[in-house]
């Protein structure tokens, strides 16, 4: 993982904003968040992360065999992230290419690299989960700009050895395309091109209607759990560890509390990064394994939803 190096607390957003610390904390669970410079872009912060997450493989950009960044915010609208990443590690002539799933993206760049591995084409593929939310909020909307922080979550997925006991187990993805307007940037696609209107409606800038989300989240996210159980005949008592999008507190809670999952269980860093987008799921990992809470061979279930709506779950053994 890498997140940039500034910091952003609730104090420092009271400031901002007609908000307060503790009007963040009770209905979100964050308190502070980090931001990017006004110079770095998403294949900035990848990047660091995909160097870290190399190092940990134990092996060198030129041995990878695809690479697939999830953003919403990439550098540009073309080429792909992935490609100015391709230059920026000195990898190979791979396939490198973009995803749009919003928060989800990270589940769905994993499930697109274990049909890769799986069918025999690819043997090393790095996936990242990269966001500057922060790029994109609207700053004088309390509801959503104190939600979103910036960040980076970087694997690499590999071909297992015959003795290896870590594994993808199953993965699902699915998404209700009938409420894709709850969570939109409104312009700078071909709906509507960028103007000098659309940038004094501030229409570049994240809209979200969080009522009708929470609700749509909780059962999505359980939905796509309950779909990875059932087909390996497991219950939740199974499971080590569960992580979720970290989106807001009392969703990670109310899912935890439909799957009757216990509290300890279930991995929770909202507090120190705020909604990192397709970046969250990756990071809470990366830090879950070098805090020492999850440990090889731990099952690990991970869920997920965002723009689109998107959903997704992911089940491995670490």
């Amino acid at each position: 993982m890498h997140v940039p190096e500034k910091i952003l607390n609730n104090y420092d957003l009271e400031k901002i904003v007609d908000t307060s610390d503790e009007w963040i904390k009770i209905r979100t669970g964050m308190f502070e968040r980090h931001i990017a410079a006004d110079s770095e872009a998403a294949s900035d912060i990848a990047y660091q992360a995909a160097l870290k997450a190399l190092d940990s493989a134990g092996i060198r950009a030129k041995e990878l065999d695809m690479i697939i960044v999830a953003s919403v915010t990439n550098d540009h609208a073309f080429p792909a992230t992935a490609c100015i990443l391709q230059k920026l590690l000195g990898a190979r002539e791979i396939p490198a290419f973009d995803i749009s799933a919003g928060c989800s993206g990270w589940i769905y760049a994993a499930n697109i690299a274990k049909q890769y591995i799986e069918n025999g084409i690819c043997s090393h593929i790095l996936i990242i989960g990269v966001d500057l939310l922060s790029k994109i909020v609207n700053w004088s909307d309390r509801n959503t700009c104190v939600l979103f922080g910036d960040g980076a979550g970087a694997t690499i997925i590999s071909k297992a050895e015959p003795s290896d006991i870590s594994c993808f187990i199953d993965s699902h993805i699915s998404s209700d395309g009938s409420s894709y307007d709850l969570l939109i940037q409104p312009a700078g696609g071909s709906r509507q091109p960028a103007s000098e209107k659309t940038v004094k409606d501030n229409l570049h800038t994240i809209y979200m209607e969080g009522n009708k989300i929470f609700k749509l989240a909780i059962r999505s996210m359980n939905d796509a759990c309950h779909i990875v159980l059932k087909r390996n005949n497991m219950d939740i008592r199974s499971i080590d560890w569960l992580i979720t999008h970290q989106a807001n507190l009392r969703i990670i809670e109310a899912l935890g509390k439909k799957l009757r999952i216990a509290e300890e269980k279930v991995i929770v860093n909202i507090e120190k990064y705020a909604n990192t987008s397709a970046a969250t799921i990756p990071i809470a990992m990366d830090e879950a394994i070098h805090l020492g809470k999850i440990r090889h061979g731990d099952l690990v279930l991970m869920a997920t939803f965002g723009a689109g709506l998107t959903s997704g779950s992911l089940l491995i053994r670490y």
